[in-house]
Parts: C-alpha cells; structure tokens; sequence
C-alpha cells in the first residue's frame, strides 16, 4: 500500500470490497465515460462559482445596488458550499451514490436557471447560496465514485480527472460565461451554466451504473468522520495552506497594472497563466500523489512557500509575475492529494470527509482574500499579498507536519 495508513485503510478497504462485489465490473470505456460526466459536472460548477466575479456589475447595474453590495452574492454562494457539504453528506448517507450524484446536479441546474431571472437582488442572493448547498458534496462524491472504479494505486490519477473540470473551467468555461454574460446580459450566463448541470444529469442518468448503499452507512457512521483528529488536520491543511493561492489571485488584477505597470489588456493573458498553471498542476499533482501522497502535499506546500516568497520579492517585474502566477496555479496539484488522503484517514465515513474537503477550500478562499485585503489596506503594496501566501502556506506545512507527527506516534503509519 502506497503511503496510506493501514488502520484506516483497512475499514475503507472492506467497505469498498463489498461494493465491488455487489457492483458489475466496468469496462475502461464505461469508466472513462463515467469520469467524463463527473468532470462535466465540475466543469459547470467551476464556470459557476468564478463567472459571476467579472459580472458583478452588470449584476449591480440590474439590481440598483453597489458593486461591494452585488459582493454580497459571492459569500453567499461560499456560505452555501461551506454548509451544505458536510450537512447533505450526513444526511445522504443512505442514498446511492448515483442518486445523491443526480439529485446534487440537479439542484445545482434549477439553482442557476432560477438565478437567471431571480427579480430583485435578495432572491438572487438567496438562490446562489442555494445553488452553493450541493458544490461540495457532489465533488466529495464524484471523487469517490471516481476512486472506487480503478486500482488502489491509481486513484488519486481518477480524482484529478474529475477534478480536472473544475481546473479547465477556470481557463475556458468562465472567459466564455463571463463573455456572453458582458455581451448579451449576464443573466445568459446562469442560463449557459444551468443548461450545462442539465447536460450533467443527462450524462450521468445514462453512463454511470445504479449502486447499491454501503453496508452499515448511515448518519451516525459519517459523523464519527469528525471524531478523527486526522480528518480535521487534513482538512486544516486544505483551509490553511491554500489560502496563499486565494490570497495572491483575489488581487491580481491590481498587481498586474499597479505593481508591474503591465497594461489592462495583459490581466486576461496573467489570468490565463493561473489557468494553465491549475491544470498542470492537477495533471501532475495525482500523478505523484499515486506515488506518495504524503510526500505531494508536503512537497507542494513548500514549494509553494518559495514561489509566493518570490511573487512578494520580485512581482514589480512582469517576467517575473507572469512565471510566479503560473507556478502559483501548479500548487493545485496537492489538491487531488488532500481528497485521496481524507479517504484514507475517514475510514468507512468517507462521504462526510470528501464533501468537507470543499468547505475547506471556501474557507481558505475567504481567508486569503481577507488577510491580503489585510496588508493591502496597511500599505503594504499588492505584492504583499505574495508574503500572506508565504505564511499561510508555511502554516500549512505545519498542520501535515502536525498530521504526519501524530501518525507515526499512534502507530498508523
């Protein structure tokens, strides 16, 4: 076994042997079919959450209200996913994963198109933090379905499949949202966005087999997933260490045209740059993590100390940005690692523990963007951002540090 914690694993693995045996064998077409429906869902997800962020004012324009007010719609959607993750993970524990898949996409569909042609501000408001309630728990499942389907040692390379959707949104699906949003009007982007979770439930009603529920699964097994010291230090990692990445790319614009004097045309081309870095990394991140999980994610948590310490260091020089936004996309590549790795350390209550994996991320993006704001508003210049990700990334590499301490002592590694 690669890098994993037997004790943990060996409940996971029994679970996962009894729904092999109960589930027909699937041919590599039917799972790369299967992993293509999940990414798809990933893919309207991520064309979701970050399309909106160029449309706020055309948002606020529609509404009468300010653009930091039309701001409000975006922590709503966040709060959504940090609620909704953990709560219809628990709930759902009695539910095939088919359905639960089905049912998430679903809501996510009518989510949007109700978004669309939401008639004031606070409905709006309120249906994105609706629409938010299943992101979490449909990627913490997509993750396991994903998992389940192929060898133990080439798991974490599936989770980056589907994981994959999420990464290529950032390059293609939200420019082309945000685009026919500016262009026609941006309630057309909701309606792009809910037609393609429509297209999700299609694909995944037709490809992905019936399942049948895991033997002993119920809410009071996913709970135990919390009384695991190792499921909330892999989550910390996840809330801490990737708040450096949110740190330096919720302000990027304005370190591009103000740090490194770069016009306002090269912001896409900087953008682009992260886009293509998160999908490098996600690429090769679960390549290494079926090789040691625990050497990527500690690995990348260093690296990206020293790539977000440069960023700090050298940001007014537009080489030098470019190169560090890139790399700082490639740090994505612990994040197929920290979902295999909750896998692992929450035994038989995986469900709870994957779904929270997203929550972690939202906090992390609420985090960044606030300490960032932080040192921007105390004059410390927009590059500063670079040193917030430095730290908190370093703090990050403290809890895995944590984490693989507390392993070893208890005799689980």
């Amino acid at each position: 076994m690669t890098d994993s914690a037997a004790s943990f694993a060996s409940a996971r693995d029994r679970s996962e042997t009894r729904a092999s045996e109960a589930a027909p064998a699937l041919s590599p077409l039917a799972i790369a079919l299967i992993e293509i429906a999940l990414a798809v869902g990933g893919f309207g997800i991520g064309t979701g959450e970050f399309a909106i962020m160029g449309l706020l004012p055309d948002v606020a324009a529609t509404y009468d209200v300010s653009i930091p007010m039309a701001g409000y719609v975006i922590s709503a959607y966040a709060l959504g996913v940090v609620v909704g993750a953990p709560i219809i993970a628990a709930l759902s524990a009695r539910m095939p994963r088919r359905t639960l898949l089905l049912c998430l996409m679903g809501l996510f569909a009518v989510g949007n198109i109700l978004s669309a042609i939401a008639p004031d501000f606070w409905s709006f408001t309120a249906l994105r933090f609706i629409t938010g309630l299943p992101h979490g728990a449909y990627f913490g499942v997509a993750a396991l379905v994903a998992a389940s389907m192929v060898p133990f040692h080439k798991r974490a390379r599936a989770v980056g499949r589907v994981m994959l959707g999420l990464t290529v949104a950032t390059l293609v699906g939200t420019p082309i949202a945000t685009f026919m949003g500016q262009m026609l009007n941006w309630r057309t982007a909701f309606f792009l966005v809910g037609g393609i979770g429509a297209v999700t439930v299609a694909l995944l009603w037709y490809f992905q087999p019936r399942d049948q529920v895991q033997e002993g699964a119920s809410l009071k097994r996913e709970l135990g997933a919390f009384g695991r010291p190792q499921v909330w230090l892999t989550l910390g990692i996840a809330a801490v260490g990737f708040g450096g990445m949110f740190s330096v790319f919720s302000y990027i614009a304005s370190t591009t045209t103000v740090t490194a004097r770069m016009p306002v045309a090269m912001v896409s081309i900087v953008l682009v740059l992260f886009g293509i870095g998160m999908n490098v990394g996600n690429i090769l991140g679960s390549r290494l993590a079926d090789v040691s999980l625990k050497g990527t994610i500690g690995g990348v948590m260093v690296f990206n100390v020293i790539v977000m310490s440069t960023f700090g260091l050298w940001a007014q020089y537009p080489v030098v940005l470019c190169l560090c936004v890139f790399l700082i996309g490639c740090g994505f590549a612990a994040g197929p690692a920290l979902q295999t790795r909750l896998m692992d350390v929450a035994a038989d209550a995986q469900t709870l523990a994957a779904a929270s994996n997203h929550s972690a991320f939202n906090i992390a993006n609420a985090l960044g963007a606030w300490l960032g704001g932080l040192v921007i508003a105390w004059g410390w210049g927009f590059a500063a951002t670079g040193y917030v990700g430095a730290f908190l990334s370093l703090l990050g590499l403290g809890v895995f540090f944590a984490s693989v301490t507390l392993e070893k002592k208890s005799g689980t590694a």
